[in-house]
């Protein structure tokens, strides 16, 4: 066999197996599913210092926002933050908003995951609304969401301690009681109990099916009132939401709560910072207890005390809540998988 009838057989050879190595590259990438990963090809400085990469599965409900600018005391440079997959790879850990990716199990990553990498089951949403639960089992290595108990902590509000003691001017009222609800629902505990109290006091309904509010004027609005009724959608344990926040405590108003039992409230807010529907026997009970409030300033006062020294948040965005799991994640328990988020959940 002459030399140049080898080396045609070596190209020829060389081809072939190039065309095979190919061929199954692609389909074994074309079988990871609708998601494509691959790994980022150059690294900037702050990237490669972060002791630990996050990467946001997805944007919670579509809703963008910025991303490593975290405000104080949440501004952790040990954590670079990213929401492009091709980061998947290499990530420490990843995001996951529960409902972003409930409807199918596709929707979560379809390669096997790195070896060490945290898988984050991130719900700010009640187990009556968090649908299709089982299909995390043994797939999630931390919790973040309202539930005190959370690996991560993540609540709809917080109070913080005044660095000095001030005095707290309460908002000028012209008005006695509202109410904001998007979810009207004849059949939920609220909305029974709102039809039996305004037999008993008149209270103005924003919202869905009633007046309109946009969110711009919202705390303007309601800090004319002397009481909001901060009535949570369902009863679950440490589900309160911005309806006790934002909705009543930062607009400057007393919160008539109706959600977990006054204990839990306590743990997070003082005893005579809200009222709470339970310690009435009735609707008209609790009626004429805030009518005999209106008559007394003196005592309807008493509920504004605690503000001299604590400060309420309530009305922050999703970046807060991402930048405090860097915080918590930098001191994250050993890795483990949660056989069952739906049994610890609900």
């Amino acid at each position: 066999m002459s030399q140049h009838t080898s080396n045609k057989y070596v190209v020829t050879f060389l081809s072939i197996a190039i065309l095979s190595l190919l061929l199954f590259t692609f389909n074994k990438f074309d079988k990871l599913g609708p998601v494509e990963i691959q790994c980022p090809s150059q690294l900037l400085p702050s990237q490669t210092e972060a002791d630990m990469i996050v990467l946001l599965w997805t944007w919670p409900f579509g809703q963008h926002f910025t991303l490593n600018e975290c405000p104080k005391p949440f501004n952790a440079p040990r954590c670079f933050f990213t929401a492009d997959r091709t980061w998947y790879p290499r990530a420490n850990a990843v995001i996951i908003h529960h409902r972003d990716v409930c409807s199918s199990k596709n929707q979560m990553p379809q390669i096997p995951r790195p070896e060490g990498q945290y898988w984050v089951w991130f719900n700010l949403e009640s187990p009556s609304h968090a649908p299709n639960l089982g299909m995390m089992d043994n797939l999630i290595n931390l919790t973040m969401s309202y539930r005190s108990d959370s690996d991560i902590f993540t609540p709809y509000g917080w109070l913080q301690k005044k660095e000095v003691l001030q005095n707290f001017t309460i908002p000028g009222k012209s008005n006695l009681v509202a109410w904001v609800v998007s979810n009207w629902n004849p059949s939920s505990k609220r909305v029974k109990l709102y039809n039996e109290l305004k037999d008993h006091i008149k209270v103005d309904v924003y919202g869905q099916q009633h007046k309109s509010l946009e969110m711009k004027d919202l705390k303007d609005v309601l800090s004319k009132y002397k009481f909001y009724l901060s009535f949570e959608n369902s009863i679950h344990t440490d589900y309160i939401t911005e309806k006790l926040w934002r909705n009543a405590l930062m607009s400057g108003t007393v919160p008539v709560v109706l959600g977990p039992p006054r204990e839990t409230y306590e743990r997070f807010i003082p005893s005579d910072s809200f009222i709470h529907v339970d310690d009435f026997p009735s609707a008209k009970d609790l009626a004429n207890y805030l009518l005999e409030l209106d008559k007394d300033p003196q005592k309807y006062e008493r509920y504004f005390k605690w503000r001299s020294r604590l400060q309420a948040f309530g009305n922050f965005d999703w970046q807060t809540h991402y930048c405090k799991a860097c915080v918590a994640m930098l001191r994250a328990p050993p890795y483990k998988s949660i056989s069952s988020i739906a049994k610890w959940y609900t």
